[in-house]
């Protein structure tokens, strides 16, 4: 992970942007911690949206959600832009991954922000740690996890988007959902409305999403 701007407080980078790129939980604004400056509709060019095992998950085997370099592919997403100060924070909560600076042909910006094509500072995209080893049990996914991940989706790209989502993202046929809905695990978990949760089961059974017994 690139450390340069880590405790940066109280340096001359204070009051300096940088941004990331987000394409799970960071795509929905409620899970932020941080005071962002903006966040923009996104595109990384020549990436995949992957799930895996995440090792370090205490109580059951989790997935997590990680890209990976992949000629021709294409990941819907966000682009945060954020105080260089704050970028610890950001790194502290990305703690299982490594932070991976992007070249400007590697993401597309909506155009329909203005001004948001003249995004000229450093940008980053968090990318799993590829070095963790695997639990040793097959991985689930947090329900409580993908609602947020699902809401934010829906907020940025429309139905549309998240159908994307569900239909690009690798690993879903082979993870089974940890139903957690009702009393979430997961720390930045957010409320769904009737609505959404009506449209998010529906999807499952659209796109062969399964609950794991129990």
């Amino acid at each position: 992970m690139e450390k340069q701007f880590a405790g940066v407080a109280g340096t001359d980078l204070e009051g300096t942007q940088i941004a990331y790129f987000g394409y799970g939980s960071l795509v929905n604004r409620a899970t932020l911690r941080t005071d962002i400056v903006d966040i923009i509709p996104a595109r990384l060019v020549g990436w995949r949206r992957i799930w895996r095992p995440r090792p370090d998950m205490p109580g059951f085997p989790a997935a997590l959600l990680t890209v990976r370099r992949e000629p021709g592919s294409v990941c819907d997403g966000v682009l945060i832009v954020d105080r260089a100060e704050n970028l610890a924070a950001v790194d502290a909560r990305e703690a299982r991954y490594r932070r991976i600076r992007l070249e400007p042909v590697e993401l597309e910006i909506s155009p329909a922000r203005e001004g948001a094509a003249s995004v000229d500072v450093p940008i980053y995209v968090y990318e799993a740690d590829p070095e963790l080893p695997p639990h040793r049990e097959p991985p689930m996914i947090l329900q409580s996890y993908l609602d947020a991940v699902m809401q934010g989706f829906l907020a940025v790209h429309g139905e549309e988007g998240l159908r994307r989502f569900l239909a690009e993202t690798y690993g879903f046929a082979e993870t089974p959902i940890r139903p957690d809905r009702e009393k979430p695990t997961y720390p930045r978990a957010v409320m769904l409305s009737d609505v959404e949760r009506a449209l998010f089961d529906t999807l499952y059974g659209e796109h062969g999403l399964r609950l794991a017994a129990g």
